[in-house]
C-alpha cells in the first residue's frame, strides 16, 4: 500500500495502475533498437517503454506525495507543500534537477506542449488566481495530473477534463530528463 494519509477510491485506482505499469516495465526487458523501431509510436508497448524511459521516477516520486498537506510557500512533504514545492520537489529528488520557486518562473522553463501531445511528467498550468500560470501540476497520463490544490487540501489526482481545470488550463511545458550516466 502506498504511503498516503487519505486516498479516494479512483485516485488508489490510478496510482496502482501507474505503479503496476512501472513495476512491469522495471522487471521487462528493455527494448532493442530493432524493437523500438518496429513497435509503432501509439502502441501499447511503445508508450508503456516511453513512459518508463521519461517519467517513471517522476510520477512514482510524485505519487509518493499523495496526501501531504497543502502549505503556502511549503517546500518539503514535512512542513507540506503548495503546487511550485510538489513539482520542485518531485523533479529535484527524481532528476536531481532544480527549478524556479513559482509557478509563473517554472511556466518559462522547458519547451511548450501542445495539450494533446502531453506525456507523463510533462507540467501543465492553470489560471485559479485570475493570473495566468498561478497553477502548476505534474501530467501523469489518461488526462490525469497530480497537484497540491490548496488552503485545506492535499496532494491529490484530478481528472483534466473536470470543467474546473477545462477552463483555467494555459498550457503545458515539458522538461527534458537528464542525460543517462
Amino acid at each position: 500500500m502506498l504511503p498516503t494519509k487519505q486516498f479516494c477510491p479512483p485516485a488508489q485506482k490510478f496510482a496502482q495502475c501507474i505503479l503496476l505499469a512501472a513495476t512491469f516495465a522495471i522487471s521487462a526487458p528493455a527494448l532493442s533498437a530493432e524493437d523500438s523501431s518496429a513497435a509503432s509510436q501509439d502502441s501499447p508497448l511503445a508508450r508503456l517503454h516511453d513512459f518508463t524511459s521519461r517519467a517513471s521516477e517522476l510520477a512514482l516520486q510524485a505519487i509518493g506525495m499523495l496526501g501531504i498537506h497543502y502549505k503556502l510557500g511549503g517546500n518539503s512533504p514535512d512542513a507540506g507543500l503548495d503546487c511550485s514545492g510538489l513539482v520542485r520537489y518531485v523533479f529535484l529528488q527524481a532528476w536531481g534537477k532544480t527549478l524556479p520557486r513559482t509557478s509563473e518562473e517554472i511556466s518559462r522553463v522547458g519547451k511548450q506542449v501542445e495539450d494533446q501531445d502531453l506525456r507523463p511528467g510533462d507540467l501543465v498550468f492553470y489560471n485559479t488566481l485570475k493570473r495566468g500560470f498561478s497553477h502548476v501540476g505534474i501530467y501523469l497520463g489518461d488526462n490525469k495530473f497530480i497537484h497540491s490544490p490548496s488552503t485545506g487540501g492535499q496532494v491529490r489526482i484530478e481528472s483534466m477534463d473536470l470543467i474546473y481545470w477545462k477552463n483555467r488550463f494555459n498550457g503545458a511545458r515539458r522538461i527534458d530528463a537528464p542525460e543517462p550516466q
